[in-house]
């Protein structure tokens, strides 16, 4: 869903309104030692809070309210 344009930020929108955020951090939760699956979730999370509009500010204080900053510090610890 990653783009620099409009198109780009109404993907990450319609990504993080079918729940890709929680969806993403719930697989970092039950897979902390799965490398790809954290690499694959720290992916999507960046991608989706991508932005500098109002919506991706909301996207990126949604992902903090479902705990991705946690579950990407701890994938970066543990890989």
């Amino acid at each position: 869903c990653f783009g620099t344009d409009a198109a780009g930020g109404a993907r990450s929108q319609r990504a993080a309104n079918t729940g890709v955020i929680e969806g993403a951090v719930a697989a970092m939760r039950a897979h902390p030692q799965v490398a790809g699956v954290q690499q694959q979730g720290c992916a999507a999370l960046g991608n989706v809070c991508y932005g500098t509009d109002a919506a991706a500010f909301a996207r990126r204080q949604r992902t903090a309210d479902a705990g991705g900053i946690e579950a990407v510090v701890a994938a970066m610890q543990a890989h």
